[in-house]
């Protein structure tokens, strides 16, 4: 009886439990010249794996693959590894001001997550200021139905060390022409922004409009080492959002890298192998408003959250009934 009982109990603070969808991760990750050779090294294709695996969506950088092979190998790896998955790629045409030295932007995301809704490649193009990226953005916007946001847009950027400060002020043009041009505020930049270190110095902020703007809140706090290597300590990588309602449907806390060195118990050596770069990474928080009782009659009035108050007094009937049984 009292076994009986209590998985009764169990059983109806399951069915109360009424759950919204999980957090939902963005990431941004410099591969550090990924291509045929690197694609070539299995342990290192397994740790990337391991590591994308983890992310909604995931902005690859310093992707060289000149053949076209590395990256539907590292696609197949996902789907072999995450099998609850699949995975899909929007990549930017080869970017770079040299012939001999350019790279990709690529999204890699789970399809039955997100979806891509419409892709821009920024022309750099501004008058009085054409060519101002080395490698400019690639930007795509991303459906989510299951995030607090729905539908939001991803600018990514690699700027190059030496033109660090300006390239990072240009920013604020792209996401301004991005917001005109889609009509959104759901906006989020991201990559190795080289903003750190002897890359950006601190007299230079001022000068930077994507730093100075109130309205952008930069996720990665400073002083946050997203480097691999022992001896150096600096915050490259960065998440920045635009707006506070952007802003309020971001995990608290949740903006950080991802040190998978510890993580899969490699020596430096071994990390570095698969990068110089940890990815960054942060949690959009579910949609609230989804339950599990989404397959009820869509023509109920009833919500999610009265349901759930209705089924959270049932219990404690019950719950108060068994109780005096078991006395």
């Amino acid at each position: 009886m009292r076994s009986s009982s209590l998985l009764l109990i169990s059983l109806l603070l399951c069915v109360c439990d009424v759950q919204g969808a999980s957090d939902f991760r963005v990431c941004a990750f410099n591969l550090q010249h990924f291509g045929d050779s690197k694609a070539k090294k299995s342990d290192v294709m397994r740790t990337l794996v391991k590591i994308i695996s983890r992310c909604d969506v995931c902005l690859l950088q310093e992707v060289r693959d000149n053949k076209g092979k590395a990256l539907p190998q590292l696609l197949e790896g996902l789907d072999r590894f995450d099998t609850e998955h699949q995975h899909k790629a929007v990549s930017s045409q080869r970017l770079g001001r040299s012939d001999s030295y350019q790279e990709q932007y690529v999204f890699v995301y789970r399809t039955n997550t997100v979806s891509v809704t419409a892709r821009y490649q920024y022309p750099d193009n501004r008058p009085g200021d054409v060519d101002a990226f080395s490698r400019e953005p690639f930007v795509v916007r991303f459906k989510a139905p299951k995030t607090a946001i729905k539908d939001f847009v991803l600018i990514p950027q690699h700027t190059t060390p030496t033109n660090t400060t300006k390239e990072l002020d240009a920013l604020y043009d792209v996401l301004q022409d991005v917001k005109n041009m889609w009509k959104t505020e759901n906006v989020m930049l991201l990559g190795d922004f080289n903003a750190d270190c002897g890359y950006l110095a601190k007299k230079n902020r001022k000068n930077v409009r994507l730093i100075t703007e109130k309205n952008l809140f930069w996720l990665i706090p400073d002083n946050t080492d997203t480097t691999v290597r022992s001896s150096t300590s600096c915050t490259y990588d960065r998440i920045v959002v635009h707006g506070e309602m952007f802003a309020s449907k971001i995990v608290p806390s949740s903006a950080k890298p991802f040190n998978f060195q510890t993580e899969y118990g490699l020596t430096e050596e071994q990390a570095l192998e698969v990068s110089d770069h940890y990815p960054v990474e942060v949690l959009l928080k579910g949609d609230t408003s989804r339950s599990s009782f989404s397959g009820l009659d869509s023509g109920s009035k009833k919500t999610a959250n009265e349901i759930k108050s209705y089924l959270h007094f049932f219990t404690l009937f019950v719950l108060r009934h068994i109780s005096q049984m078991l006395t």
